[in-house]
């Protein structure tokens, strides 16, 4: 049993750093690809990066929700349980975010 709750928290760990690394990788192509559309002055270059801010966030999201399976104090889970809601709520407002930057570029499109 001991064996096998050490390879769970491997597994666990590994694919948890893997779910980071996704994350952190995504946010760095956004803001790289977002800074170049920036320079060249296209509209939806806001909306764009708020769609890759939120992609990151729900990796790193995903990370800490696999982190939960091996914690073993309530401490532990207190912290991790914070971190989900607070990179929830920052889902949440970029998300508002994108619909309105989608509102306010079809209004602009519908205007020309």
């Amino acid at each position: 049993m001991t064996v096998m709750e050490h390879g769970l928290e491997t597994v666990v760990h590994f694919c948890s750093m893997l779910m980071e690394i996704f994350g952190v990788s995504v946010l760095v192509f956004t803001a790289a690809r977002s800074f170049v559309r920036w320079c060249r002055r296209e509209p939806e270059t806001r909306l764009a990066l708020a769609e890759g801010i939120a992609l990151a966030l729900e990796f790193k999201m995903g990370g800490e929700v696999l982190r939960t399976v091996v914690v073993r104090e309530w401490n532990e889970l207190g912290i991790l349980g914070a971190i989900i809601v607070l990179r929830g709520v920052l889902t949440f407002l970029i998300h508002w975010e994108i619909k309105n930057e989608e509102k306010a570029l079809e209004k602009k499109s519908a205007g020309e």
